[in-house]
């Protein structure tokens, strides 16, 4: 079985697109306004992105994009930074990894 896709709600469904698609690699597939829009990536998952103007997901909720390397997520980590994105380094934990809130009200996980 495989995992289709993913639907999030966002502040602002805009901002949270062009986040994935700068620092993520995923392709925009269809835009309704600034309501709602479709992505994907290479191995075939479908996000949506819906605009909601109050996001309240739990603490612990996020989403994961693995890295090739640690050399990789350190990369990342350092766009984010330099971008002007409050995260912390990466660290070993359970991967090595860090967490970035996204614009739109939800965090994300990078890790290798």
């Amino acid at each position: 079985m495989k995992l289709n896709h993913i639907n999030l709600t966002v502040t602002d469904v805009n901002a949270a697109r062009e986040f994935l698609a700068k620092y993520f690699e995923l392709q925009t597939q269809s835009i309704h306004g600034d309501s709602f829009t479709v992505m994907t990536d290479e191995n075939g998952l479908l996000l949506a992105l819906m605009k909601d103007t109050k996001v309240n997901y739990p603490k612990s909720f996020h989403i994961g994009f693995l890295q090739e390397s640690k050399e990789r997520v350190n990369e990342i980590n350092q766009r984010l930074k330099d971008d002007g994105f409050d995260v912390k380094p990466p660290k070993m934990a359970h991967r090595w990894t860090f967490y970035v809130k996204a614009p739109g009200g939800f965090t994300v996980e990078v890790l290798s």
